[in-house]
């Protein structure tokens, strides 16, 4: 009787839409869900076979909400809204704990034995969020709407993100029973904005100190750039002048020897008109 009051109590405290208990009790599929799971609970330690499995099948199709028996539930549990919520079979569930929709306390692996998460008192899970294998969630933590978390999370924190991703609050507990699902810390967006801030940081020193010696590395590498561009433009010229200069030095060669060719064939040619009698004399001596 104390646990039906308990959770009737949960949700007439964290649900502002509930007006009174009348309201709660007839029209709840939350409170009905957790209700039929204790007679169900007890029924499965009482090791009566079947008919426990056949309260939780019923109550599903009435609810959307899916509790095996054996699962362990503390007192004040709320399902908001309640569709889609799957809670296993060795999930243990602390105290004053609140699940919104579509939320999974789910198994990993084939393995009998403890393979769901555990839940520690006072935790917040958002919509859609999948709690997967077996790992603790502490007490006061804070998990946000579709999140996928897959290791144990310490007290006091707040995890979003896929996979989930512990966002700590030291020294400040997460606000009890919170539905804000929209302020939540998002720890990749923290630190995309640090980097940002970081860049702009460096953007802004570079230009205080523009054209001084601070960046004088820059005109350094840019003036070294330009004289290996002269350098080799002066070595190429040098290299084309040197060609230009044999090919000259040859043609002035070769027109100089023809002229001083000409010169002696035409000085032999004045020697042999001139004496024509001594190379007759010479013919004659040589008969």
């Amino acid at each position: 009787m104390s646990f039906f009051l308990d959770d009737l109590r949960a949700a007439l405290d964290r649900d502002p839409a509930a007006t009174n208990a009348a309201e709660v009790f007839l029209t709840y599929p939350g409170f009905h869900a957790v209700f039929w799971h204790r007679v169900a609970h007890r029924l499965y330690h009482w090791r009566i076979p079947i008919l426990p499995r056949l309260v939780a099948h019923v109550v599903r199709f009435s609810t959307g909400v899916e509790i095996h028996p054996a699962a362990e539930i503390g007192k004040g549990l709320f399902i908001d809204h309640g569709t889609g919520v799957v809670i296993g079979e060795t999930s243990i569930i602390g105290n004053d704990v609140t699940l919104f929709q579509g939320v999974t306390l789910g198994g990993t692996g084939k393995e009998r034995g403890k393979r769901h998460p555990t839940l520690g008192d006072r935790v917040v899970v958002g919509a859609g969020a999948k709690i997967l294998g077996d790992i603790t969630i502490g007490d006061d933590v804070y998990v946000g709407a579709n999140a996928v978390v897959l290791r144990d999370v310490p007290a006091n924190s707040t995890v979003v993100g896929i996979p989930g991703r512990v966002a700590k609050r030291e020294g400040r507990r997460v606000p009890f029973a919170t539905l804000d699902h929209i302020h939540v810390p998002d720890p990749i967006a923290r630190d995309l904005e640090n980097l940002h801030k970081e860049i702009r940081r460096i953007e802004d020193y570079l230009k205080k100190f523009e054209g001084g010696p601070q960046v004088s590395f820059l005109a350094e590498e840019a003036e070294g750039k330009e004289q290996a561009t002269e350098s080799s433009s002066e070595i190429s010229g040098s290299a084309q002048g040197d060609q230009e200069g044999e090919q000259k030095g040859e043609q002035k060669g070769d027109h100089r020897g023809e002229q001083r060719g000409e010169q002696r064939g035409e000085q032999r040619g004045e020697q042999k008109v001139d004496d024509p009698a001594g190379t007759e004399g010479i013919d004659e001596e040589r008969r």
